[in-house]
């Protein structure tokens, strides 16, 4: 039976745009979809860019403007990889025009603007996901389906970070193509909306809902230039955050990401303890599922290292023989293919976009807790 196209539009020619158009690229030649993902085109803001990345990655045509993309009768879905102040202008245009959509994380640079987003998806009643795609490492997804078992029984802790170190430096600066990761007015917040979002979201997804945080913030370089205008001016993203959390389940969370951890690039781990069991995962091995059973027998009771390959272990059956590992680029994979088998199955792959307002919410707790020192009750 002859596959449905999908004929799909990136915005933005970024790391992400390049991790999202690698992942319908590979996602068909190795699930097996109804649907046939097609590079209908790119868009970026600069028009030879474009067109240069719609020449390297396959892509049959090139805009240098969106609201272009949202007109073409021959686009099915809009797929937002582009900076944070775009994602709720664009997700709504094309909510409107019919479109699918799917949106890089954070949805939106606060809960409010996302809820603007949410409300535009289901009152369209388009197909809708957020790029949150550490849910589909296999060692997560197996994590996940432990709890669900219960085999980790009472939930008592939940603790993550997130260490980078690629802001020390008072000489980077704010704004512009590279760094607008450091504008406010760009990214909404710093590590926040940014690192901590990614926690937050796989915490909510293995632990449940989160109740009410209390958090701090600093932001260490007060002031840095403009990458564009060469301006030196306030800067106003959070350079480090951590909080506290009390889950609805009745465990207790600790949370914490810095963009100024010397020696770390991308250290995201992971930790849950129950009453029978605990887990703990590391992104620099995320082929490894730490594994710690309080139910063996007492002289061989330890941590085991669980290489997660073989084909009976999530996602890992369509991919290479027991003991051959897959790496990052294979969770946006897995994100594309679930999101299309979720159109041929009616069931919808998450996180949806009301999926990611969770965490919008929880972000938005904790930014508020910084500045008032009271623990916050996180909305519902």
């Amino acid at each position: 039976m002859a596959k449905k196209k999908l004929n799909i539009a990136i915005i933005g020619g970024g790391f992400m745009g390049r991790t999202h158009s690698n992942a319908f690229r590979q996602a068909p030649e190795f699930f097996a979809l109804d649907h046939e993902p097609v590079l209908k085109a790119v868009c970026t803001r600069n028009a030879k860019g474009a067109a240069d990345f719609a020449a390297n990655w396959g892509f049959e045509s090139s805009e240098s403007d969106w609201r272009k993309l949202i007109d073409r009768k021959d686009i099915d879905l809009i797929d937002i990889a582009s900076p944070n102040d775009t994602h709720a202008e664009i997700a709504i245009a094309a909510a409107a025009a019919g479109k699918m959509v799917m949106c890089e994380k954070p949805l939106g640079r606060t809960a409010a603007e996302a809820e603007t987003m949410v409300a535009a998806v289901e009152k369209a009643k388009v197909p809708n996901m957020v790029w949150y795609n550490y849910r589909r490492v296999p060692a997560v997804t197996m994590a996940k389906q432990l709890i669900d078992e219960g085999r980790l029984g009472k939930i008592f802790h939940y603790r993550a970070k997130f260490l980078q170190d690629w802001t020390i430096s008072a000489d980077v600066p704010q704004g512009g193509r590279g760094t607008w990761r450091l504008d406010a007015n760009v990214a909404g917040s710093g590590v926040t909306g940014d690192l901590l979002a990614h926690c937050i979201d796989t915490a909510l997804w293995l632990n449940g809902g989160i109740a009410s945080v209390t958090g701090a913030t600093e932001t260490f370089v007060k002031q840095r230039k403009h990458a564009d205008t060469g301006e030196t001016a306030e800067v106003k993203i959070d350079d480090a955050s951590m909080f506290l959390s009390r889950f609805k389940n009745g465990s207790l969370g600790l949370f914490e990401a810095t963009r100024y951890a010397r020696g770390h690039k991308a250290l995201y781990t992971l930790e849950i303890n129950g009453e029978k069991a605990s887990i703990f995962w590391d992104l620099h091995d995320l082929h490894r599922l730490q594994w710690f059973d309080h139910r063996d027998e007492g002289q061989l009771r330890g941590w085991r290292s669980v290489h997660i390959t073989d084909g009976e272990h999530p996602y890992m059956s369509h991919w290479w023989v027991p003991g051959l590992q897959i790496g990052y680029e294979h969770t946006f994979i897995h994100q594309a293919a679930d999101f299309l088998a979720g159109l041929a199955s009616g069931k919808p792959a998450s996180p949806t976009f009301r999926d990611a307002l969770a965490t919008e919410y929880v972000t938005d707790a904790v930014l508020k807790s910084a500045k008032s020192g009271q623990w916050e009750t996180v909305r519902n």
